[in-house]
């Protein structure tokens, strides 16, 4: 039996989707941002980041990390939605006060897909700038950290938040499947396509209206199909993914 009170604001299932919903500008402006330097493949590989005694990583994973040094500092880390890529980050420097989430998981790094977020990142670019290399590495690597940073607190912020709201709605079922181990219902449970859909077309849309004043001879324009791609093949399936991983790791019932 669930013993709580009304849900935190933070659990209403509108607040989430609208929290969700404009987040979507700021992941289409960084890609944007992004894309107007070229692939700048030099960027990407190991020992070729001009850092003296740096051969296992490339300027984009330096770059990072040196990011991530920054915000485990002043407290990044503490919000739930916001996970690192980097291990052994420096404590925060500052009290981080935070309101009661109402999310019930001890660990918030069991819902951590950043490696899997930052591979498909990778390769997205392909397929948003153009090719070839203009020099411009320091600035590509900075725009790629603020893109990769966005699309991740986006998938783990659906991931911890909807995860929490569906298990309310129907907590002996989720903790039946979770208590089983079967994922794939879990996911079955939490799929609405119809949802998915329009989140992927209103994507497609905030591309366009992104782009319709762009310049052409100045500013490089990206494919809304490619964005809207991205957010049905990579972005939605690892919000599952990581509402799989809360429900298998929320607190039981009986610990709320």
């Amino acid at each position: 039996m669930n013993r709580r009170g009304p849900n935190p604001p933070d659990l209403e299932v509108a607040n989430i989707a609208a929290h969700l919903e404009g987040l979507e500008e700021t992941i289409i402006s960084r890609l944007i941002d992004r894309a107007q330097f070229s692939r700048n493949d030099h960027a990407y590989r190991a020992g070729e980041s001009g850092f003296a005694g740096e051969d296992a990583r490339s300027l984009f994973h330096i770059r990072l990390l040196y990011q991530e040094q920054m915000d485990a500092r002043f407290g990044r880390f503490c919000v739930p939605e916001e996970r690192p890529y980097f291990r052994d980050l420096p404590l925060p420097q500052r009290a981080a006060m935070l309101p009661d989430t109402g999310l019930r998981i001890d660990n918030f790094d069991c819902v951590n897909l950043m490696e899997p977020i930052i591979q498909a990142y990778l390769a997205l670019l392909s397929m948003v700038c153009r090719a070839g290399d203009d020099g411009h590495y320091g600035s590509s690597v900075e725009h790629d950290v603020y893109a990769v940073q966005a699309i991740a607190r986006r998938i783990h912020y659906g991931s911890l938040y909807v995860a929490e709201s569906k298990f309310l709605e129907s907590p002996d079922v989720y903790t039946s499947l979770a208590a089983e181990g079967d994922e794939q219902a879990i996911i079955d449970g939490l799929t609405r396509r119809e949802v998915e859909e329009r989140i992927v077309e209103r994507i497609r849309e905030k591309t366009v209206v992104l782009q319709s004043t762009v310049n052409p001879l100045t500013r490089h324009a990206i494919d809304p199909d490619v964005i809207a791609a991205f957010y049905r093949e990579t972005v939605v399936p690892l919000t599952k993914k990581g509402e799989v991983l809360y429900l298998m790791n929320r607190k039981k019932q009986d610990q709320d």
